[in-house]
């Protein structure tokens, strides 16, 4: 029976109801999937070596289940001794640990192992002496057919090794793979990649990635078929961002120009002058706005950078331009009907609560309305009754005057996107840390208007620039790359056992002035011992519990996780803001949060958990005041990588540098999730290197600007219709 990509793996192979949960948690379903289920590794088999030929006073590794497991004491000496055996198929020999009995505790029988060790003993009598061991889950090789008999169709060195899981191993992803080559699915494979595109960077088709990928003759031949399913991936990913540019680019929004004395009018009255950054950052903005397309841009600066006056300027320059004229019937004469409108969106009540605030300070001065929707309430500044506060109002009411183009300035959370929330002129949108943003919630902002908003999205994350040119290939990114003079940098010390209580007796003198503090712990709870190995971690729940006992004993101590439903951490930040709480222990649910400027210390608990963009983020949180801050980075890890990294965070000069040093030396998965970014590890990976990233770029614009419905490339719309859909972007 041929076998063809899209079969279910079922058609074609016996699979228990075991395996069918276990590759269906891979998402492995059809024979494509599982083509695609590609090696994470490769065992270097050419150290392996048969028990049976194993020779006496040499090294030996070697791959197998052990058995006996026993413990004893030397019959002159006395001395203890952990004993067994190790078998691989061909033969058996015994293993022997001298002065180390625990280890026959510790390891059990028919379990699978690599061992490493000299040969000992006499002939006939051998034995491998003081062997290191590593547990495997199963062995990377089959030790009846692929160490020593089937080999042949590849290099002897190399032996794939795949992701597992309960119910599936390596071994079988190999020998099943093996069976779709034999069975001749690579003859009815179609490449998706145009030819003269894998000609022009050298990749091999798609049939011939696979053989080398799965069954490597060379590790040259693994190596150029992983970097063709690199470009791959990331090239899908930049198709699916050409064409989002693409829509937007055919799109009309309100066009119009502001000149720099309307614009200095308002910044002039910041109490800080514009950075240099910010400044050029107002002129593109400003360009982009008189442009013949909708802006489409991304604002990436670290915390405390000033976003915040760059949006503010932004809305203004929308919010004070008239809306295109309307003819009444009289010849000659016009209406001009009200301002164009902004809508601001934050990620949370709290901080949409918090910008509304920041906006009545940098509009005050004006006659413009600002309105504040979310899901607890509406507010409206200025209020009739005194111009200088905000007053509460009925949704109705700040809906209607939104629908009538009376509120120029709208902030809000998601509740901005209610089917209720009706614009009349809304010409910018600027959303804070929400990136997923395209065409279609841009649209369904706009309701009924055919014009599309502008964008200025904004983020403090750190984002190395291949990342960025992947995951935000629809939006031109502007950095704020420099800080505003007179902000007091962090004063970040690392930590260990031996400098704990010094840090403690610092942050209690500063709880003492009437400072607040942060404590992060990498996980919320401890771990079940029944049902975890225990690591050594601390917890929120019970560092809470240690601080309030023997630390903070004087102080009003609050926990914060992502398990808290949604308006129970909001009350716990808007506690903290209204300083009703001292110390909040935490997750890293606080890296995107509330700004509390009396908060200046933050101790971070197991930072080599943390990547140095995150870590950096949330050193973030307590540069929002005029004092001193400090942050305490803790770890007790002897790793000279790890330190090196950590020390990285003290020395670098911002968060982008600390991106970049986070994606060459950490790995960009444990920077920026796979799952938020839409990358597999391997796409992860391959973003490291800026000419493949730019390649696979420059190649989707090209493909997209030719044919913007990919209907020439019906494979091509296939594989982006289902990363459109993760992405959330079509």
């Amino acid at each position: 029976m041929q076998m063809h990509p899209h079969d279910s793996l079922t058609t074609h192979f016996r699979i228990n109801a075991l395996q069918s949960k276990a590759l269906l948690r891979l998402g492995v379903v059809t024979v494509e999937d599982l083509l695609l289920h590609l090696p994470v590794r490769y065992e270097d088999i050419s150290s392996i070596q048969s028990v049976g030929g194993l020779i006496h006073g040499h090294d030996a590794v070697v791959f197998g289940k052990i058995g006996g497991l026993k413990t004893r004491k030397a019959w002159k000496s006395k001395v203890p001794i952990a004993e067994g055996w190790i078998e691989d198929g061909s033969a058996r020999i015994k293993i022997m640990w001298f002065h180390q009995p625990y280890l026959a505790k510790m390891l059990t029988n028919d379990m699978y192992v690599k061992l490493a060790g000299k040969v000992a003993g006499s002939e006939g009598k051998l034995y491998i002496a003081n062997p290191e061991v590593e547990k495997l889950e199963s062995l990377p090789i089959d030790r009846h057919d692929s160490i020593f008999n089937n080999t042949e169709k590849l290099d002897e060195t190399l032996y794939p090794v795949y992701r597992e899981t309960k119910g599936v191993t390596s071994k079988w992803f190999f020998h099943t793979v093996q069976k779709c080559f034999e069975r001749g699915v690579l003859d009815v494979l179609e490449d998706p990649i145009p030819h003269e595109i894998l000609a022009r960077y050298n990749l091999p088709t798609l049939r011939t990635a696979l053989l080398w990928i799965h069954t490597p003759k060379k590790a040259e031949h693994a190596k150029s078929a992983r970097k063709r399913f690199a470009f791959e991936e990331v090239f899908y990913i930049q198709v699916v961002k050409a064409r989002e540019r693409n829509a937007t680019q055919q799109t009309t929004s309100y066009r119009f120009n502001t000149d720099t004395k309307h614009i200095a009018s308002f910044t002039e009255r910041f109490p800080f002058p514009l950075t240099t950054a910010q400044k050029k950052a107002l002129d593109t903005i400003m360009h982009d706005l008189a442009g013949a397309y909708p802006m489409s841009r991304l604002l990436e600066g670290d915390v405390g950078s000033g976003k915040t006056a760059v949006a503010a300027t932004t809305a203004y320059a929308v919010a004070t331009s008239r809306p295109p004229q309307a003819h009444t019937k009289e010849v000659g004469t016009a209406l001009s009907f009200g301002n164009l409108q902004v809508a601001y969106m934050a990620p949370t009540e709290i901080l949409a609560k918090q910008h509304f605030e920041s906006f009545i300070e940098y509009f005050k001065h004006l006659p413009l309305n600002i309105g504040l929707i979310t899901g607890s309430g509406c507010m409206k500044f200025p209020s009739k009754s005194n111009p200088t506060k905000p007053t509460k109002i009925s949704k109705a009411q700040l809906l209607k005057w939104v629908h009538n183009g009376e509120i120029p300035i709208l902030i809000g959370t998601h509740a901005l996107m209610y089917k209720s929330v009706v614009f009349k002129h809304l010409a910018l949108t600027i959303i804070d840390e929400q990136h997923r943003f395209g065409t279609k919630q841009r649209k369904a902002l706009a309701k009924k208007d055919t014009r599309l908003p502008h964008l200025l999205s904004m983020t403090a994350t750190p984002i190395p620039r291949t990342l960025a040119l992947t995951i935000y290939g629809d939006l031109d990114i502007t950095l704020l790359d420099e800080m505003p003079k007179g902000r007091k940098p962090v004063i970040t010390t690392t930590v260990t056992k031996d400098t704990q209580e010094k840090m403690y007796e610092h942050v209690r003198s500063e709880l003492t002035a009437g400072r607040q503090a942060y404590v992060i712990c990498p996980r919320i709870d401890e771990p079940d011992p029944e049902k975890e190995t225990a690591l050594n971690v601390k917890s929120v729940t019970e560092e809470a519990k240690r601080l309030k006992a023997n630390v903070f004993t004087k102080w009003r101590i609050a926990i914060l996780h992502s398990k808290m439903k949604p308006l129970e951490k909001e009350k716990i930040m808007q506690e903290f803001y209204n300083h009703e709480i001292d110390v909040l222990v935490a997750t890293s649910v606080v890296e995107v949060g509330v700004n509390v400027p009396n908060a200046t210390n933050i101790i971070i608990e197991g930072a080599e958990r943390f990547g140095l963009a995150q870590l950096h983020q949330l050193r973030g949180r307590v540069i929002r005041g005029t004092y001193q801050p400090y942050c305490f980075i803790v770890s007790d890890s002897k790793s000279e990588k790890t330190r090196d990294r950590l020390k990285a965070l003290i020395t670098a000069k911002n968060g982008f540098e600390l991106a970049e040093h986070d994606l060459m030396f950490r790995g960009s998965g444990e920077l920026y999730g796979g799952k938020q970014s839409g990358l597999t590890d391997l796409g992860m990976e391959a973003i490291k290197n800026i000419k493949l990233v730019e390649a696979a770029r420059t190649e989707a614009k090209a493909l997209v600007a030719q044919d913007a419905t990919l209907a020439r490339y019906p494979h091509i719309h296939a594989k982006i219709t289902h990363i459109a859909e993760h992405l959330h972007m079509e």
